[in-house]
């Protein structure tokens, strides 16, 4: 197997996990993903972003409470996870952020998403599963963490030891798609 193949097979087992069993995740695939997500690259090399570790079972669980909707009844898994990171989204370099003005793009947030899916899949690497969690009460999280008000937690990403079983991935047909050297319908 080439080591092309590898990544594809990452790609497509990793799933969005919403059940875990209460293994503690061990402190070094913890440090893989996190360096997994260190290294992800950034406009401008602005590396936008801190992590934040949450893996004490109070201050965990009191996170958790706040994904969860009372009107929308959603991710009541997250309770599960034995660990939270918060991808807290930091001020651009003035180069990213000149080219965020001029170019009308968020680069910053591109930059998070890709470091979030550098932690995920590492963490698919590691037998471990994961779920990008986007609802969440900001402002909750905010003071709980500490994080400046200047911050913003843009994703609280689950990680733990998947209990359920891998679904079938339901992705569209290349054909509908991928499209070469112009858009077409």
């Amino acid at each position: 197997m080439d080591e092309r193949t590898d990544f594809l097979k990452l790609a497509e087992e990793r799933q969005s996990d919403r059940k875990y069993h209460d293994k503690p995740v061990e402190e070094e695939k913890l440090a893989r993903c996190l360096e997994a997500a260190r290294l992800a690259p950034s406009a401008c090399n602005a590396q936008p972003w801190k992590f934040i570790v949450v893996n004490d079972a109070d201050l965990k669980n009191a996170i958790a409470e706040q994904t969860t909707g009372k009107l929308v009844p959603i991710n009541h898994f997250t309770k599960q996870a034995p660990v939270h990171v918060v991808i807290v989204m930091e001020k651009p370099n003035i180069t990213s952020g000149f080219g965020e003005i001029v170019k009308d793009k968020k680069y910053t947030l591109m930059d998070v998403g890709i470091a979030a899916s550098h932690f995920c899949l590492q963490a698919e690497a590691e037998k471990l599963g994961t779920c990008m969690i986007g609802w969440f009460d900001e402002k909750k999280v905010r003071e709980m963490l500490k994080i400046p008000k200047n911050k913003r937690p843009m994703l609280i990403i689950t990680l733990g030891y998947p209990a359920g079983r891998k679904r079938k991935k339901i992705r569209k047909k290349p054909e509908d798609i991928i499209c070469y050297n112009s858009y077409k319908k």
